[in-house]
């Protein structure tokens, strides 16, 4: 997995790169998709074909699904796949909120085998692969050890903040909203935190590249349910998020059981 992580890293970068090149101008034209979907941006469609072209060049006979292009439904049937979203967390990216990632996942059976995460304002870079291990910034990182509830660090969805649906979790955890489902993700497997997770659901490219961050990193990531990821479906959607260091994964599945949403 060596030469697709740095095809990732460089896809990433050059992702990056187109999309820093929006986010510096004093102003930028944000449309909204149909169907309540979420605001896009001319820096959503500039990295996708970014990626579009690294990717789909170096890894012809792969399968291939982004947010941003129609899924022509080729990738069904192909053992790897790319799932890919360009730019997630294009909201904070619009109110210059420097929380959103270009997400690269390689998922091989359906199983997140590589994941790489780069956040253009920060430049941080999340890289790893199963059976390669997980950096941040080019250092090697694993998951956090601790092993309870009580004094544990959870990035949460703002908006799922605001409403108070963690409420329960104050004075025994420190909640974190932050935006884009990857680069919490990314930031668990770096050991930063010891988990995320979210009642809601959430698509394929959301997931992927953050999930096999996390798995790289030692952790375990699942949906809601406490099951194991299965990627590359005909129906992206995927039930309820919980991606942790692993330790307190019972306890996060527990929490997720009573917010009952």
């Amino acid at each position: 997995m060596q030469h697709e992580l740095d095809v990732a890293i460089e896809a990433a970068r050059k992702a990056a790169d187109a999309i820093l090149e929006v986010y510096n101008r004093e102003d930028f034209e944000v449309r909204f998709k149909s169907g309540d979907r979420g605001p896009l941006t001319e820096a959503d469609l500039a990295s996708d074909r970014v990626l579009a072209e690294v990717i789909r060049t170096a890894f012809p006979e792969d399968g291939y699904l982004s947010e941003e292009t129609e899924d022509d439904g080729s990738r069904a049937h192909k053992v790897r796949v790319w799932i890919v979203d360009p730019l997630d967390g294009t909201r904070e990216f619009t109110l210059r909120i420097p929380e959103f990632v270009v997400s690269i996942g390689l998922v091989v059976d359906g199983v997140p085998t590589l994941g790489v995460l780069l956040n253009p304002a920060t430049g941080e870079l999340f890289a790893g692969a199963i059976g390669l291990g997980m950096t941040y910034n080019g250092e090697p990182v694993t998951v956090s050890e601790h092993a309870e509830v009580r004094g544990a660090r959870f990035l949460v969805s703002r908006s799922e903040h605001s409403k108070g649906w963690f409420d329960d979790l104050s004075g025994r955890a420190k909640l974190v909203p932050m935006g884009s489902v990857a680069y919490k993700f990314g930031l668990v497997a770096a050991g930063k935190a010891e988990g995320s997770f979210t009642p809601k659901p959430r698509n394929e490219w959301d997931l992927a590249g953050g999930a096999a961050c996390i798995l790289a990193a030692g952790g375990k990531a699942t949906n809601g349910k406490g099951e194991d990821y299965v990627f590359n479906s005909a129906d992206p959607l995927h039930v309820s998020v919980a991606g942790t260091n692993g330790h307190i994964h019972d306890a996060v599945m527990h929490l997720m059981e009573k917010l009952g949403r």
